[in-house]
């Protein structure tokens, strides 16, 4: 698991081969856009349930974004007798750490949530790990809630791998969203409150500089 010690002794090794590669990765200033979201001029507003590694990072990436109203670290995938961060960490229960966005859809779209998701948030390309973490619980996912967003999700998959984005391709999975359980309450805005911790500085601060480097214009005023 990410707090163990043993871990820490690595994490900047790891975090500087990790960077690198991403940097790689992700340095293209043509990333495609996402399919076209007929939700943008809907009012009202709407929820999307995202999995990408350590639910940390991808809270502190999605609450930056302007017309996100709240983002929310959390379990998704199996039942809610297993929502526990330590029964998740056996890695067999189901579930994904994972967010719940909610956001304006007339400010920001599902489409452009999936570009952050796969340009900044994570790599699509990492099958049951992200960076040092490794169990399906870690593993990439898009939880849609209703039929629009599994197609937005699909077509945009299909749009990534077509281009060869990646060095390999997208194995982010689609599935139905079937409940969401909120984190323990310590989970919940952990990058904000604990800025030093290592895992955060090696692993996390960098996404946000990346989404500061290439979204200026997405992000909101803090």
């Amino acid at each position: 698991m990410k707090n163990q010690t043993t871990r820490n002794r690595v994490l900047l090794f790891l975090a500087a081969v990790g960077l690198i590669i991403s940097s790689a990765v992700y340095a293209e200033a043509n990333f495609p856009d996402p399919p076209a979201d007929p939700a943008v001029k809907a009012s009202g507003n709407r929820e999307a349930v995202l999995a990408g590694g350590c639910f940390w990072g991808m809270e502190g990436v999605f609450e930056r974004l302007k017309g996100v109203l709240d983002v929310t670290s959390g379990y998704s995938g199996g039942t809610e007798t297993t929502a526990h961060y330590e029964i998740i960490g056996t890695g067999k229960t189901g579930h994904a750490e994972s967010i719940r966005i909610v956001y304006d859809p007339s400010k920001i779209s599902f489409g452009t949530l999936l570009k952050v998701f796969f340009s900044v948030a994570h790599d699509p390309t990492q099958l049951n790990y992200q960076g040092p973490d490794v169990g399906t619980q870690y593993r990439s996912a898009i939880f849609y809630a209703n039929e629009e967003q599994r197609r937005l999700a699909e077509e945009y998959i299909r749009v990534l791998d077509r281009a060869k984005v990646f060095p390999k391709p997208v194995v982010t999975q689609v599935v139905p969203l079937k409940a969401y359980y909120p984190a323990e309450e310590y989970h919940q805005d952990f990058m904000d409150r604990n800025p030093n911790y290592p895992y955060i500085v090696y692993w996390d601060l960098p996404k946000i500089a990346h989404l500061e480097n290439v979204f200026p214009d997405l992000l909101a005023r803090r």
